[in-house]
């Protein structure tokens, strides 16, 4: 293990902007006396701890942790630019927010994977930390740096410099990989005897061990009812992304929409029972002050006793001032009875996603919605008081025509209408990316020019006043279906731009393609062959 050198955590604060990310000291967060018996596991988010605190799954596994007394579990999220620049200015390492420990000091580093553009950021974190990005390079004095979230189901572009990755849900394999560890540790092992441990755990892959042709099975979590955590959140020092009391309703989706990987890899759909439901919203609630509650699922209006519920909390927590979001709706769950509810707490927005402009597309893509169902929602949402109206959509699906482009303008006119012309809509455009272990993950990526076309013409068929076009930058989706589907080799694409200066990739303000596209010459890999339709076998 490497020799402890905390940060010079006070000076160093003053010279960046937003040093409420680096400080720690939040409510609810854990710190546990320093003791050699511990193991010390870091949860390492690599984006900016504005996002990184918005993310359930890591408070989730932050409390399963720290309620083990073996185990001190701490945070760290990727550092801003300015901040990046004085650490390495000052010789400094990337220290945890609790005890400002450095990563190289950690038993564990697990990071969590949410989207790919995230990947020179976890390069950049393990680099600050003092630890060698190859896990060839490392060796008994260095933590073992564990992966897991979504991103993990293609292993393949990061297994260069992840010693483990999870599959699937981890609330019950983070505690095997620690009593793992420690049960090794006790008795003296060495790294390779940590490796092989965990390789024997169901759901971990260790690219140094497992063959090609082994199968990893992921990991399911099958009564959400067991896991009522995090019941005491960690409440942010700064305003994040969503500064709210975040509820898992439920986990998984049936509707198998044929693009979502969301809704692939998290099968099989099960749902909290609404008596634990209410005792965590009071316990969270409490335990932070937060007056927002938001009721998370794929789809929060497929829980089977959505409307009871709503109607529960809103008795409760109405005259509290307590707000309530249902983030995730489809357009054919909502009822008259949840938008009246809604309406009771917010009227800024409403946002559907009907995906494809075509009945036909729709089908094809197997997004369970109709055009009168949603012009049938969009009416009632704009007479229940609703100024604005966002509508999703993707180009570039498969089957994809112009009548579907063209179908996407009429359904934003018609939605108009809906307000009879006294409300705004917003039609938001990101490009298709065939996704891993999605049914449609062999299909043919459009490339940036077809893009840029398509945005061409809704600029110009989308002339009014009342309705704005907003899209995703052409550029990023095709790095990202680049770096979704790829191999072993896209690990060099990955570290090349990382050494171009390649940070925060998915943040429009920060996003460079050109170190992209250096960094894709120097490897030889060619895009259009990466986004190419593939073979099913």
């Amino acid at each position: 293990m490497a020799a402890i050198t905390r940060c010079d955590s006070g000076e160093i604060f003053l010279t960046v902007e937003k040093p409420s990310r680096y400080t720690g000291g939040e409510v609810n967060a854990s710190r546990k006396e320093d003791s050699a018996a511990l193991l010390r596991f870091a949860l390492a988010f690599p984006d900016a701890y504005e996002v990184g605190m918005s993310h359930l799954g890591i408070q989730v596994l932050y409390s399963i942790l720290n309620n083990r007394p073996e185990v001190a579990c701490e945070r760290v999220y990727a550092p801003w630019p300015d901040m990046e620049q004085e650490l390495r200015r000052r010789g400094l390492p990337l220290c945890s927010l609790e005890t400002q420990r450095p990563l190289a000091a950690f038993d564990i580093v697990g990071f969590s994977l949410q989207y790919e553009l995230s990947y020179t950021n976890l390069l950049m974190m393990l680099e600050l930390g003092g630890i060698p990005l190859r896990r060839e390079d490392r060796d008994e004095r260095h933590p073992l740096i564990i992966a897991g979230g979504p991103s993990a189901f293609n292993p393949a572009p990061l297994s260069s410099f992840i010693d483990a990755f999870v599959i699937g849900e981890g609330e019950e394999v983070v505690t095997e990989i620690t009593s793992s560890v420690l049960a090794i540790r006790n008795r003296e092992g060495n790294r390779r005897d940590r490796l092989e441990a965990l390789a024997g755990i169901a759901g971990v892959y260790v690219p140094g061990i497992h063959t090609r042709g082994e199968r990893i099975a992921k990991r399911i979590i099958t009564d959400l009812d067991a896991w009522r955590v995090p019941l005491c959140p960690i409440v942010p020092l700064m305003k994040t992304i969503h500064d709210r009391v975040t509820l898992e309703i439920a986990r998984g989706c049936t509707r198998g929409c044929r693009f979502c990987q969301a809704g692939m890899v998290w099968r099989p759909v099960r749902e909290r029972t609404p008596v634990i439901l209410e005792e965590m919203a009071e316990a969270m609630l409490q335990a932070t002050g937060h007056d927002e509650l938001s009721l998370l699922s794929l789809s929060s209006g497929d829980y089977t006793l959505i409307e009871p519920l709503l109607k529960t909390f809103m008795d409760r927590y109405y005259a509290r001032r307590v707000a309530l979001a249902l983030p995730s709706l489809r357009v054919e769950t909502l009822t008259p009875m949840l938008i009246e509810e809604i309406r009771r707490v917010r009227k800024t927005s409403f946002t559907l996603a009907p995906e494809a402009g075509t009945q036909r597309l729709r089908d094809i893509i197997n997004k369970g919605n109709t055009e009168t169902e949603l012009l049938t929602t969009t009416e009632r949402v704009f007479t229940a008081g609703w100024k604005a109206v966002k509508l999703y959509f993707m180009l570039g699906l498969p089957g994809e025509r112009e009548e579907d482009l063209e179908g996407i303008a009429d359904l934003a006119y018609k939605t108009l209408r809906t307000a009879q012309n006294r409300g705004q809509v917003t039609v938001s455009l990101s490009t298709f990316v065939p996704k891993p272990h999605t049914p449609f993950q062999w299909q043919r990526q459009i490339g940036i020019e077809e893009t840029h076309s398509r945005h061409e013409f809704f600029r110009r068929r989308l002339k009014n006043r009342n309705i704005s076009v907003k899209w995703h930058d052409a550029r990023m989706s095709l790095l990202e279906g680049i770096l979704s589907r790829g191999g072993e080799e896209i690990g060099a694409l990955i570290e090349t731009a990382f050494r171009l200066g390649c940070r925060f990739d998915g943040w429009s303000d920060r996003f460079r393609f050109e170190p992209w596209q250096e960094a894709l010459r120097q490897t030889g890999i060619d895009p259009e062959f990466c986004l190419r339709e593939r073979p099913p076998h």
